[in-house]
């Protein structure tokens, strides 16, 4: 069966864990991600560093998708949204303590199931003895 990513489990989970122990989280975020909603004048190299701290946004949403919120650049509020795709990590700012996100596409294939040998019947002896098993009521 295959499952979701974990990512923004992981993502949600640092991002409480920074703000209760009272440190700045800040994401890195592809910034060249065609669903992310970013101002591209603060964009370097394809990324940018945003703070989202509760003090630094309004309007913070996260979820499975992402996150989404209000920050002002340059004095001009602007709504932003990254995806959970983009998020290449998330850090406290104060120590530099978080995660960073594998970057792949899609999720590796799961191990291919080995076979199990059997031995055929009246093949190899059992070494050693035999296990005693008894009913305890």
């Amino acid at each position: 069966m295959a499952m979701h990513s974990n990512q923004p489990y992981l993502l949600r989970a640092f991002y409480d864990w920074i703000v209760d122990n009272d440190c700045t989280p800040y994401v890195l975020v592809d910034a060249n991600h065609p669903d992310a909603a970013v101002p591209q004048q603060h964009v370097s190299d394809g990324q940018i560093v945003l703070n989202i701290a509760p003090r630094a946004v309004s309007a913070f949403h996260i979820d499975l998708d992402g996150i989404a919120f209000n920050a002002r650049f340059g004095g001009m509020p602007t709504d932003i949204y990254l995806p959970a795709a983009a998020i290449l990590s998330i850090y406290a700012q104060e120590n530099g303590q978080g995660i960073v996100f594998e970057r792949s596409g899609d999720p590796p294939p799961p191990p291919r199931p080995t076979a199990v040998k059997r031995a055929a019947p009246g093949g190899a002896k059992k070494s050693g003895p035999a296990t005693k098993l008894r009913v305890v009521k």
